[in-house]
């Protein structure tokens, strides 16, 4: 099957497509029984590096649910440890990096060299996943963004207050300007080993964005995202820009070679269509906690979303963010196959 053909593919190229395609952000996760059956069994970051288990995970979501698009199982810290952090995932805690990125010392001991082979597990698990996924499911592969991986390497975990990231922002802007071409350099070659491999589309999360002032985005996460998916345009694979924080963050990516952009549960996706939806695919944006309720609810929600597009292409549904470990199954299997047959209907 040529990648013309792929529902999610011919969505972001605006073609027309019986139905409107769609994946969900985190689909291989917590919420699933047989995901944690595999982590009952294996840590996190063993199934991350081991090719057949990042594998397995990722397509469990497909056999159950028959989403329109897959996407890889990994980790945005993969690259933060690759550059030579190093990465634990603590019990109720979370990812931690250390040490943190506070001086020019600590900056000038990361990296690059290598970077391709030290996640040469990514490239395999992206091959057996061309072997092993149903012809007519493309494959996702994804990065965090340099701003949303440079948080969590110089606050060294999760945090609430950004204390540290912002305090060398406004102190020393140009040692993390430093950190933030080093990332994207380091995006960019892996987002390539990921599209050599097999994948059939990228995406750039960029959690983080919307910590910025609106005034400073394009200056230390925007800038960066938009120089990713002009490096990548040669490679004929749509590039998704996903940044959390709303229309203005938008608005701020107008000017990118990003084929789709991905509009957060906080956006009014009807206002983001109106502004960015003649260059743009879009992709969005239920709220993850609709999920939590009736499926009435559901219906309710998923209809304002896809009223808004009717039957025209350029849209792929997802929720606004990742979708949350204590979802019911059973209402994400409601979600798939009413966004399925709604939309077909929309488009007779």
């Amino acid at each position: 099957m040529s990648e013309q053909n792929y529902i999610y593919i011919d969505a972001i190229n605006k073609k027309k497509t019986p139905h409107t395609p769609i994946w969900i952000m985190r689909q291989a996760g917590r919420y699933l029984p047989e995901y944690m059956e595999v982590r009952s069994k294996h840590d996190f970051i063993t199934v991350c590096k081991t090719p057949e288990l990042a594998t397995e995970v990722t397509l469990q979501p497909i056999r159950r649910f028959g989403f329109d698009a897959a996407i890889l199982f990994s980790d945005i810290l993969v690259i933060p440890e690759a550059l030579g952090q190093k990465l634990e995932f603590l019990e109720n805690h979370g990812p931690k990096l250390s040490p943190q990125i506070f001086i020019e010392k600590e900056l000038s001991e990361l990296n690059s060299d290598g970077l391709e082979d030290k996640l040469s597990y990514v490239a395999k698990a992206v091959k057996m996943l061309r072997q092993e996924l149903p012809v007519q499911i493309p494959l996702i592969g994804f990065s965090g963004s340099p701003f949303t991986l440079a948080v969590y390497m110089i606050e060294g975990k999760p945090t609430r207050h950004f204390k540290f990231i912002k305090s060398i922002m406004y102190s020393e802007p140009d040692r993390l300007i430093k950190l933030l071409d080093m990332l994207t350099d380091s995006v960019i070659r892996y987002l390539k080993m990921q599209v050599e491999a097999g994948v059939q589309a990228v995406q750039v999360f960029d959690t983080w964005g919307g910590i910025l002032p609106v005034h400073l985005y394009n200056t230390y996460s925007g800038k960066f995202m938009k120089k990713i998916a002009k490096s990548l345009k040669p490679l004929n694979k749509p590039v998704v820009l996903f940044s959390k924080g709303g229309l203005s963050l938008l608005e701020e990516l107008s000017d990118s070679d990003a084929a789709m952009l991905g509009v957060d549960w906080m956006t009014d996706i009807a206002s983001a269509k109106d502004r960015l939806g003649k260059k743009f695919a879009l992709q969005g944006n239920l709220d993850p906690t609709a999920l939590y309720g009736s499926r009435e609810i559901i219906k309710e929600e998923t209809d304002k979303i896809l009223n808004i597009f009717g039957s025209e292409s350029g849209h792929v549904f997802n929720l606004g963010h990742g979708i949350l470990p204590d979802i019911p199954v059973d209402n994400v299997q409601f979600l798939v196959d009413y966004v399925h047959e709604r939309s077909a209907k929309l488009r007779k």
